[in-house]
């Protein structure tokens, strides 16, 4: 594993969440074993590890220089679930979490200051959970895109009715500058930032469903060159294969998170 402690690079062009409103800024994971989580990641995906700025029990995973994720150490200390959490840019999280409420969600956590921004974990009316951060981004925003998060998906029990929610919350098919699209395309709502596609909504999810992978939740599809290596990777360091495809592979790790890796042909 890697001890370097030294901050992470700083992208010359530094972005704010008003220049990409709405749209997927960063993704998160909460741990209970941040070393052991390192490890695994390191291994399957081959991230390297760095200090992040927001305090101890932060870390930042980079893939070839850029940061792509952060990791926090804590789900034991918040009562939390160990997942994987998508993270949408606003101008104000205290409006975006109060949106969230008077539409029917709920508020886990803040809005807090975390320099060099201000971020809430939410749940929408379905249960699921996601994240609003304003303010500066760990990342260029188009960097970020490239170099490892695919999309994220959302499995819910109804795509429109959450399609209407988010876009209530996050401003997405609005006036506001550099907002998001919605499209409905091959049977999903379709979010496009900027011509890319950056988020899907599918229905199918059940919310009383027994099995976590089936109620509604954000899945964090990861792009990737190889992923048969992946698979192997992550059955070797203690993880596990929940489906597998040529292009696509679900893949939950050792604390428990589940994510998918896809084919960076499939993107």
């Amino acid at each position: 594993m890697n001890h370097d402690v030294r901050p992470p690079s700083v992208t010359k062009d530094v972005m704010s969440t008003h220049s990409v409103c709405g749209a997927p800024c960063w993704v998160s994971l909460t741990s209970r074993d941040v070393e052991a989580t390192e490890d695994f990641y390191a291994a399957v995906l081959g991230w390297e590890w760095r200090p992040a700025k927001l305090g101890d029990r932060f870390r930042m995973a980079l893939a070839d220089g850029t940061p792509v994720a952060g990791i926090a150490a804590v789900a034991g200390m918040w009562q939390m679930a160990v997942a994987w959490t998508p993270y949408f840019a606003v101008p104000s999280a205290d409006k975006a979490a109060s949106r969230a409420q008077e539409r029917g969600g709920t508020a886990a956590v803040g809005p807090l200051s975390f320099p060099p921004g201000r971020a809430a974990l939410l749940a929408d009316r379905d249960g699921a959970t996601f994240g609003v951060w304003e303010g500066e981004l760990f990342a260029n925003w188009e960097s970020w895109r490239e170099a490892q998060p695919a999309f994220i998906r959302l499995h819910t029990r109804d795509a429109f009715d959450a399609a209407i929610f988010y876009g209530e919350v996050l401003d997405w098919a609005s006036e506001r500058p550099g907002c998001c699209e919605v499209h409905y395309e091959g049977g999903e709502v379709v979010l496009r930032s900027r011509g890319d596609i950056v988020a899907r909504i599918e229905s199918g999810a059940l919310g009383s469903a027994p099995d976590p992978t089936i109620r509604p939740h954000w899945q964090v599809h990861f792009a990737v060159a190889d992923v048969a290596a992946c698979t192997r990777a992550a059955e070797i360091n203690g993880g596990s294969v929940l489906s597998k495809g040529n292009a696509e592979a679900v893949l939950r790790d050792p604390d428990g998170a589940q994510f998918t890796v896809t084919s960076r042909r499939e993107r």
